[in-house]
């Protein structure tokens, strides 16, 4: 029997994963989501033929994983309401809701439970995500295997032994295609004030993230070794390169990280309340 996943949520995130899942050989038919509104619920019927429930409850009371994909500040009241129903399926629970402890999560569903903490990013809804994850005591190898497998459905998987390294993760990889995105307007302005039209300038600054990325992604070489290899000595990549270093760069990279990871902490205390 094939395995039953619900989703609690039904937004772009939930959609992405969906999506993947289908796009790698997952049936529609053992997938639910769920919303308030069926006029929400209607496109991702359509879209991906899945079933769709505006009960929580009812949708959770089959299902072998529950992915939890709802806003954090309205988690606990979506978890206490279908407690019961989970403690009697005792699920397989994956989060992909910032901030919230595993325990926590476990505890608003009655407790006891194997529960994963997925922290995705953006790009995920484009199959070019990158999600760490942390499971529980509570789960056993096949349910991270499941786990696994259904977050490649968009990306690459790190797996953490330490939840408080979901921090760090926010900081290297769920907030950081913002720092990318920034680095691309920043490009974009030199590059008119350089006399280049904004879309060519755009285009070019996306394209060349897009190769690098690629070539680092192909190569078992370290990024410092990468970036010699571009430099010629006294070429126009080393001057570049040296005014990057002497403005900062890393430093302002460094301190930007720990302030995103800093925020994750506060977050976690303050929903986990």
């Amino acid at each position: 029997m094939a395995t039953r996943v619900t989703f609690i949520g039904a937004g772009n995130m939930a959609g992405a994963i969906i999506g993947g899942m289908i796009d790698n050989g997952f049936s529609p038919s053992a997938i639910t989501a769920t919303s308030p509104s069926d006029a929400f619920l209607a496109p991702i019927h359509e879209r991906y033929g899945i079933h769709t429930n505006t009960d929580n409850a009812a949708a959770v009371s089959q299902a072998d994983v529950v992915v939890l994909a709802v806003k954090p500040q309205v988690m606990r009241e979506v978890c206490e309401g279908m407690a019961s129903v989970i403690q009697r399926r005792r699920p397989l629970i994956i989060s992909v809701a910032a901030g919230l402890p595993a325990e926590t999560l476990a505890r608003w569903l009655g407790g006891d439970l194997p529960v994963v903490r997925c922290m995705p990013n953006t790009p995920s809804l484009v199959g070019a995500g990158a999600s760490g994850l942390f499971a529980n005591a509570q789960v056993s190898d096949e349910q991270r295997r499941l786990a696994t497998e259904l977050m490649e459905a968009v990306g690459l998987v790190e797996w953490v032994d330490d939840e408080a390294l979901l921090e760090a993760v926010t900081a290297v990889s769920g907030s950081a295609p913002a720092y990318f995105f920034l680095m691309f307007e920043a490009m974009e302005e030199a590059g008119v004030k350089l006399g280049l039209p904004a879309e060519t300038a755009r285009r070019l600054a996306m394209q060349t993230a897009f190769g690098a990325a690629k070539m680092a992604m192909a190569s078992d070489k370290p990024p410092a070794e990468l970036k010699r290899n571009v430099m010629s000595p006294g070429g126009t990549t080393e001057r570049a390169i040296e005014h990057l270093e002497e403005a900062g760069l890393r430093r302002t990279m460094a301190e930007a990280m720990d302030a995103c990871a800093a925020r994750a902490r506060e977050m976690a205390d303050e929903l986990g309340k």
